[in-house]
This record gives C-alpha cells, structure tokens and sequence, in this order.
C-alpha cells in the first residue's frame, strides 16, 4: 500500500497560521506513506497534474489531501483519482482550512492541529477499499413546482428542449405574484404585458401538461425515478366544457360580495372566479369555503350559476383526485409570502386603510386594480405619500437578511405617484438604499430627481406610524413629524408559510434564515441536497424578477442533463445488512429518513434499497444487533482516524 499525501497552501489562506512543508515533513514520517509533498493550489491544473503523476509513476494507491472542505473541492480530486484509472473512493480530504487555519491565530497550534487533521486521513486512507458507482435508468419528464414566473420560465425551458413537463400550481391560474403587479422596475415595463405571453406559452406548449388547482401530496424514490403523487382539487367546474364566458360568476348569489385575493382584498369576487382577467387557464373555479351550495347544501331555491351556464359545466359533485407521476427530476419554484405588518404594530397597518404594502399598492395603481388606476384613498387623491423601508427587513431579532427587492420598488412607486399626482409630496424613509442591479442606481437618481426626498433613519432609532382620523403621523427620530395621507410599507420577503410541508415530502433542507438550502453557496446555488431536486426562484431566498428567470433556467438546464444521459450514477456510500446477524426489528426501517430499509417479509430481515440510501449513517448507529455498516465509513475506518488523530496529538 502506497499512500501519496499532498498538503496545500492554499495562497495564504492556510499557509498563514500553518507551517506547511513542516507538515508535510510530518506526514514522510507515517506508516504507509510512500511520497508527501505541498504545493501553493493543489486544486489548480498544475497540483492535480502533479497527483496523477504519482498515482502513474510511482504506483501510489491511496491519496490524502489537505486542504479545504470536501464539500469544496472532493469531486475536483476524486476524478483525478478516475482519470490516473484508480477508483476515487480511495481519496481522503483533510480540512486544514476551515477546521484549522481559519479557526486558529496561533501558527504553532495551527500547525499541532493540521498533524492531527493529517494523521488521522492517513490511517483512515489505509482502510479505503474500492467501491463502483450505481447506474439506474431515467424517466425522462420534469416536475416544476409552482406556476410563478419561475416555474413558468424553468417549464418553458424544459420542455423546449424536448421533455414532458409536468407544472404543478396549487392556485387556480399560473402568474404568481408577478401577475399582480402593475409595472417593472427600472424599465417601467408593463408586468402583464411581459408576463401573460409566456403564460399563454405554457398552456399551449404540446410538452407541458399544466396542473393548476393542484398540490404535491407525496413523493419518494430518488433521481432519475420519482413516484409523486399529485392532488388536483376540485373546481367544480368542468374544464374540458367551460368556456370561460363568465355568465356564472354575473349570476352568483354571492356576487361582488367576497373579497378578492388577488386584489389584495381591496375589492370583491362572487363565489365563483377566474382570480384575473388574462389567467391561464381561463376556467372558472368555485370556492368551496364561500359557495352557498357546497358549504351548506343549499343556494336559495335554486343555483344560479348552474341556470347562467349555457355549455353545463358546472358539477357540485366533483371530487379530489389523485395522479400518481413517475418523474425523473423535480425544479422547486414555489415563491414566497410577504411579511404581515400587524406583529409589529409599530408599523399601523391594520389600524387605517391609509397605512398599505407595496403590494396593495401596486393593486391600487393598476388598471385593472379595483380603482382602475386611479390612485385614492377613502375616495380622495393623496397629497402627502410616505413609504418605509426595510419592514420586517434586516431585523435583528426577526428576518435579519436583506430582501433586495424593496429599495427599488419603493423607488419604482415613487416615482408612480408623482407620475399619476404630480403636486403630490413624496418622502421614502430608508435605512440604506440598495440599488445593485443593472440599472438600478441611474433609476433611484432619476427619481431622486424627480422631487422625492428621501429620509435616512437607523435601523435602530425609534420610529412609528400613527394613524389618525384625517391622515397618518410618521415619526422618525431626528426628524420633523410627517403627516401623511398615505403610508406604504416595503414589507420583507418571506419563505412561504407551508414551505416546510414541502421540505420534508421532497427531503431538502432550509437555511437558518427558512429559505430553501442550495447544495453550495457559490459551486451549486441551484441544486439541493437531494440529487435531482433543484431551485428556482424566491423559494431558496429573495430576489429580483431578472434574477428569478435567470435562476429558473439554470434549474431547467440541471434538470435536463440526467434525462439527456438517459442514465444516473448512484454513489456508492450506502448502508449494508448482515442478513446473518440482523434481527428483523425494523428499528431502522423507522429511523431511517429517505425509506431505504425495507423489510424482507420472507427471510424476516431488513435489505437496504441502495439506490434510495444516502448514506447518513442514522440506522447504522441505532441498528441494536450490528448488523448494519456504511460503505466508505466502515467502524474500522473511523476508529483508525480517531486513533491517527491522538497518536499524533500525543506526539
């Protein structure tokens, strides 16, 4: 057995608090190691050539690295391993980066500890034994995951390049919050104009079969086969018959007497509705929670929609139906929910129907909002307009995270009411402004410009909006009392309240901020931690709209590349039975989070589906009889690392 171990300098970023030719001079000293040597980049062309070399020409069999994270750069070594024709599970990476010269000042216990960190990869490196990768077929179809802008952009892309495309979207019309809005900023771009045409795309499109009305109940099995079963709630109305005509909703009983979501519930719906004029599919959909006929079994004498409906598609005896889909990957574009001012009541909202969100703003500035765009409150045009920034926003104790879209839509709005109200007086209380996308910042001087006065706060200066009988005071420390006859609060971008419903069904993490988690922050921003699953848009964490396409389409390009290969490699870190010492106690079967024990009914024992298993290690460490050990982590492996580790600690 030859061991080639490789320690990096890694510019400065180890070599700074480690000695490192000293720890390589250590690691000529341990049994096995036949060459040691250090370099400045070890993961640059010339420190693998120089690995491959030594695997080659001095019949190296093993290599241990000390570097960075195996999170980082294992994959970039491990095929260096492939191509010099050994297998790369005979690689071992000892982090000297971020568990040792980033957590250390002191080059002397720097260095102790990287001989530490180095010493145990070596002995655990002499356990390693050769494993071969799991190929598994593809069903060749995607699954997106929410009907916004992204999940409109992420199944247009995939299914243009040739693959069925499932879009599932539990509203009954796709356009998301994207649909709501009255214009884009810098460009002032109107937001329907951009989007309705790309809806319209989906519903046409021979590859995608669009499942509005529809949520994801459950899905199991792995990249390249997963079984996703999919409830399509009823509408009531049949959508093969109607023609959207509307004659139904004219008729309802109920009629402009609901309020309307996608409105903001600034104006009123019947009880049955298409949510906006240009919705695709353009159907009508009853809302069991408010009809009449299905909350208490009866409408007056009679229902009047189903007189009004000429083609008869209307049926109050339509049901929930599941789907079961074989699926070979999944994009997750499920959007975000807005930060609801009334827990800091600081803030007014709720007090007056002076104090609004930018969202029913935008509502109100529409045209074809409820007051046709006809900015007004309580029936009167606003002389005094303030907005605030940064609510629910960069709050210590709540969403510490920026949600980058609010300065420039507050800039966007400002520059709306001076448009539509031109003696108007505007004033944005910001606490920074954040204009850091193309274009962003000539727009927030354009409206500057324009003769909106903005007003720096603190974050943590005292400040509070009170709504009073004729106008709304705001108070910001260091500054005059403003009293306004309109108050817009940009409030925060947050990850959708059934976000973790979701996140356990798929199994993908969240990050300590709730958003979805990417597999790497900068090498993988778009996968997750499950293979085949991946993210698009404000679901991993908020965003722009150019940002949101961008991002989906990248999902659409990672999606498609296991169905273009037509085959998947499973890695071959899974769990093993000894079918001669299990028990059948199934403990395992209940621990194990991604279903891969199953229970041998015949034989009485548990087999491991190796596919599904990702190599946790949880039932491995419950199993009571021992019957169960990890490929690649095998006890003897990870006591011989502990034991390299202390032997060289007590050195």
């Amino acid at each position: 057995m030859n061991i080639g171990v490789y320690v990096c300098e890694c510019g400065i970023n180890i070599a700074a608090t480690v000695n490192v030719p000293e720890v390589m001079e250590f690691a000529k000293t341990l049994p096995n190691v036949k060459i040691a040597r250090y370099n400045k980049y070890m993961c640059a062309d010339p420190g693998q050539e120089l690995i491959r070399k030594d695997i080659l020409e001095n019949d190296i069999d093993r290599v241990v690295v000390a570097s960075c994270s195996p999170r980082m750069h294992e994959p970039t070594y491990r095929n260096v391993l492939k191509d010099a024709g050994i297998s790369p599970h005979l690689f071992e990476m000892a982090n000297i980066r971020e568990q040792c010269s980033w957590v250390h000042k002191d080059k002397r216990v720097g260095t102790e500890k990287a001989k530490q960190v180095v010493a145990g990869a070596i002995a655990r490196a002499a356990l390693l034994e050769p494993l071969e990768y799991l190929e598994v077929g593809v069903t060749p179809s995607v699954m997106v995951i929410g009907g916004g802008i992204a999940g409109i952009q992420a199944a247009l892309d995939t299914a243009d390049k040739g693959f069925k495309t499932y879009l599932v979207e539990k509203d009954p019309s796709i356009g998301g919050k994207m649909a709501q809005l009255d214009k884009t900023f810098p460009t002032m771009d109107c937001s329907a104009c951009i989007l309705t045409p790309k809806m319209v795309d989906v519903a046409r499109h021979p590859n995608i079969e669009l499942m509005a009305y529809s949520e994801v109940e459950e899905v199991s099995g792995f990249i390249g086969n997963f079984k996703v079963k999919v409830k399509k709630k009823p509408k009531y109305v049949h959508m093969d018959i109607c023609t959207g005509c509307g004659n139904c909703a004219a008729a309802c009983r109920l009629k402009d007497r609901i309020p309307n979501e996608f409105d903001t519930n600034l104006s009123k719906r019947s009880a049955i509705y298409v949510p906006f004029p240009q919705a695709v599919p353009l159907k009508y959909t009853i809302d069991p929670n408010k009809c009449l006929m299905l909350k208490v079994g009866k409408c007056g004498d009679d229902s009047l929609c189903v007189g009004a409906c000429e083609p008869g598609a209307i049926d109050f005896e339509m049901k929930e139906e599941i789907v079961d889909l074989d699926i070979g990957t999944i994009i997750v574009a499920t959007g975000y929910d807005l930060y609801d001012p009334k827990q800091a009541p600081h803030w007014g909202y709720g007090k007056s129907p002076r104090v609004i969100t930018g969202l029913e703003f935008e509502r109100l500035v529409s045209a074809s909002g409820p007051t046709l765009g006809h900015l007004e409150i309580d029936g009167k045009e606003p002389k005094n307009v303030a907005f605030v920034h940064c609510v629910g926003s960069r709050d210590r104790e709540g969403n510490e995270y920026c949600s980058r879209v609010c300065c420039m839509y507050t800039a966007k709005h400002a520059h709306m009411v001076i448009d539509k109200l031109p003696n108007s007086r505007v004033v944005v209380y910001n606490t920074d402004v954040r204009a850091f996308g193309k274009g962003f910042e000539e727009f927030y001087n354009r409206v500057r410009e324009e003769g909106v006065d903005y007003v720096h706060r603190e974050l943590d200066d005292d400040f509070e909006v009170i709504p009073g009988e004729e106008g709304v005071t705001v108070k910001a420390a260091g500054h005059p009392d403003f009293e306004a006859d309109l108050v817009v609060l940009a409030n925060a971008i947050e990850p959708r309240f059934d976000a973790n419903t979701l996140r356990h069904d798929l199994k993908i993490s969240c990050s300590p901020d709730t958003f979805y988690m990417e597999a790497h922050p900068k090498l993988r921003p778009i996968d997750t931690f499950t293979e085949g699953i991946f993210l698009a848009g404000c679901c991993q964490g908020p965003k722009d709209i150019p940002d949101t396409v961008a991002q989906a389409s990248g999902a659409a390009v990672r999606a498609c590349i296991p169905l273009a290969q037509g085959v998947v490699r499973v890695e071959p870190i899974f769990a093993d039975v000894d079918a001669d010492v299990c028990a059948g106690c199934r403990l395992c079967e209940a621990l194990c989070p991604y279903n891969a024990p199953e229970f041998n009914a015949e034989d009485k024992v548990m087999e491991i589906q190796q596919v599904l298993c990702k190599g946790c290690g949880t039932c491995g460490a419950a199993c009571p009889s021992g019957a169960i050990t990890m490929n690649h982590y095998k006890d003897s492996q990870v006591i011989a690392q502990l034991g390299g580790i202390l032997a060289a600690g007590g050195a």
